[in-house]
């Protein structure tokens, strides 16, 4: 644990001090990569965590009865092992992914928590897997619920969040570019302008 909170500290001075999400986002040298992929994911979790419990209540089976990106896009929940996706409210998918997501993070298999403890050899396979549902909310929120954001006030945070989440999983490549279509606009004008 001590480890992790010791990347976490590294990868929160580089944000404060470069300002530049892009190179925040590089593996230190000397650092496994893994612990890196790992400590970011369970950052990138906490955001996602916080950013969409600020709009939840404009998030019910009500307003959101299918888990939807605008209208091409819609993601039916698979549990693990599962061979039949089900199609669920944005709330009960949501609720869903944290649990699952939260899972794995408590499970010491899968995040490690002691020093030099290995991680698995589908830990990436995972880390991905992880990575491309968050997106799904982040997309969720943008769509559905930004107008709420903006009106909180949230509107830079999720910008930043979303930017520094982005600069990640492109980095070390952990979602494929067809899963981040339904936001391919946004990403183009907030993280790929020049």
């Amino acid at each position: 644990m001590q480890a992790d909170y010791e990347l976490h500290k590294k990868s929160r001075k580089t944000l404060k001090n470069m300002g530049d999400l892009k190179a925040a986002v590089l593996c230190p040298d000397k650092e496994h990569l893994d612990e890196w992929l790992a400590v970011h994911t369970v950052d990138f979790f906490n955001h996602v965590n916080i950013l969409y419990g600020s709009i939840g209540e404009f998030c019910t089976p009500q307003t959101c009865r299918i888990m939807t990106a605008g209208p091409k896009f819609e993601y039916l929940w698979a549990e693990d092992g599962s061979k039949r996706p089900v199609k669920l409210s944005a709330p009960e998918y949501v609720e869903k992914l944290f649990t699952w997501i939260q899972g794995l993070i408590d499970d010491e298999n899968i995040f490690p928590v002691q020093p030099d403890a290995p991680f698995t050899k589908n830990f990436r396979d995972t880390i991905k897997q992880v990575l491309k549902r968050l997106f799904r909310v982040y997309a969720h929120m943008y769509y559905h619920h930004f107008d709420k954001i903006r009106g909180l006030g949230e509107e830079a945070h999720i910008n930043t969040c979303f930017q520094h989440f982005f600069f990640f999983v492109d980095e070390f490549k952990l979602i494929d570019k067809r899963d981040m279509l339904p936001l391919e606009e946004l990403t183009a004008n907030l993280c790929l302008k020049k």
